[in-house]
């Protein structure tokens, strides 16, 4: 039976990852590339969408060899000890605005940008795959989702309501705000990785695969659960990844900049930290919510309704900042459902790798749970570029600074740049959401 110190320390992975470095990753990247950094819409959609194909090889490549790891601190634990000060250190560096030119900036970005990846990956497909062998008692892995839930959302809350207070408090140059918070961050990451990987424990041993073979790929896509789950987690992630990215230019554009109400400064990363609150308290409430409906399927549809119908009435709130709480509002409610669906994704994954594992008769938890992180980044930065790419369609065009730098045009941001904005926040997450119904209403395995 697994203590609280250990299902906290498993939750501080997560709130390193998850609360930290993919929050700002996906909240901040498509924003700062183009209005801070320097890049064009192209090549930050560019950038992107190719990061994206180096994953399809590096995450399924890390669970084989994360499977296949054997050391005194065990298969997936070893990766986070030894993986945590690099994964700091790059993220830190990743916010550092170089003083190059243009094609030194891109090939600084396009460089930076994938050992990131790289580095997401070899920390948090161990750290996921984890959870297939910390325990075998169902309770115990939904117990174990949901503080990892809790522990990224409530580190995202506290990121992102921070972030523009501490902005203020470093000033200077967005570039300087942003260098600074990125070491900083990268740090507190850095050390949340390791406490993760020192606080918890191993007490089941896989069933090893010693050799490589190909044959665990086509296994894959004979497991029918592994399909949906992996359609489900991309879905979960477009739909969080298209709100998270859009957020900075539905504020800027829609509303008109940050809005300060008191004390309180509202802009992007605090709209969305009102949604990470919702999402910590609600992921403690999945496993009830799920004892409650009777099963983790039937509780991911119900969650991905409150999501779909939710998304489509945020589409009617007027684009006025009057209406500045109505939107916070709305994206609790919203929230909600995030919060509720988030556990099923990883304790599901846990659950398909165990049926993987009865079918073949050996273990690919760390292959498994790869994709689940593949699917993450997946969604978070396609949506990101298409973000990109829809906003350019929709008329919003770039100038350039005498420098060569390059930013979004303030003059192009029409009346039609902005409704694509707000059906990004919207309409489109909802569409998403209503295809993850389909699929967690058909997912095979009825736990």
């Amino acid at each position: 039976m697994a203590t609280i110190t250990e299902k906290i320390g498993y939750a501080l992975g997560d709130a390193a990852a998850g609360g930290i470095t993919w929050k700002i990753m996906s909240i901040a990247f498509p924003f700062f590339f183009t209005n801070v950094f320097g890049l064009s819409l192209a090549d930050t959609a560019a950038l992107m969408l190719i990061a994206r194909m180096f994953d399809v090889i590096t995450d399924p490549m890390m669970g084989t060899i994360a499977d296949r790891t054997q050391s005194r601190w065990g298969t997936y634990r070893p990766w986070l000890i030894f993986g945590a000060i690099p994964y700091g250190l790059v993220f830190a560096l990743l916010f550092f605005t170089p003083d190059f030119g243009p094609v030194g900036k891109r090939v600084y970005a396009y460089t930076l940008y994938l050992l990131m990846m790289v580095m997401y990956t070899m920390v948090n497909v161990p750290y996921g795959s984890m959870l297939g062998v910390m325990t075998d008692d169902d309770n115990d892995r939904n117990q174990f989702s949901s503080f990892r839930m809790c522990g990224a959302y409530a580190m995202g809350f506290i990121t992102l309501l921070s972030f523009p207070y501490l902005q203020k408090m470093i000033g200077g140059s967005d570039q300087n705000q942003y260098a600074v918070l990125g070491a900083g961050f990268g740090a507190l990451a850095a050390a949340m990785t390791l406490a993760c990987g020192l606080m918890t424990k191993e007490r089941l041993k896989p069933q090893r695969a010693e050799k490589f073979s190909f044959k665990q790929f086509a296994d894959l896509f004979k497991n029918i659960p592994w399909v949906y789950i992996t359609l489900m987690g991309v879905c979960t992630n477009f739909f969080n990844g298209f709100r998270y990215a859009v957020a900075a230019y539905l504020i800027d554009y829609c509303l008109g900049g940050d809005i300060t109400i008191g004390s309180l400064i509202i802009n992007y990363t605090v709209l969305m930290a009102f949604g990470e609150v919702t999402c910590m308290i609600f992921g403690g409430v999945s496993p009830k919510f799920t004892e409650w409906v009777g099963s983790k399927r039937m509780a991911f549809v119900w969650s991905s309704v409150i999501c779909m119908v939710l998304s489509i009435a945020f589409f009617f709130i007027p684009q006025d900042p009057a209406y500045i709480w109505v939107i916070v509002v709305m994206v609790v409610l919203t929230s909600v459902g995030v919060g509720l669906y988030s556990p099923l994704v990883w304790s599901m994954y846990a659950d398909v790798a165990d049926y993987a594992t009865e079918k073949n008769g050996e273990s690919s938890t760390g292959l498994i749970f790869s994709s689940g992180t593949m699917a993450q980044k997946f969604g978070g930065a396609v949506s990101g570029s298409l973000i990109a790419l829809l906003l350019g369609l929709a008329g919003a065009t770039m100038i350039k600074d005498e420098m060569g730098n390059e930013s979004i045009d303030p003059a192009s941001i029409t009346e039609s740049v902005k409704t694509m904005v707000w059906a990004l926040f919207s309409l489109f997450p909802a569409a998403i959401a209503a295809i993850m119904t389909v699929l967690a209403y058909k997912f095979p395995i009825k736990k």
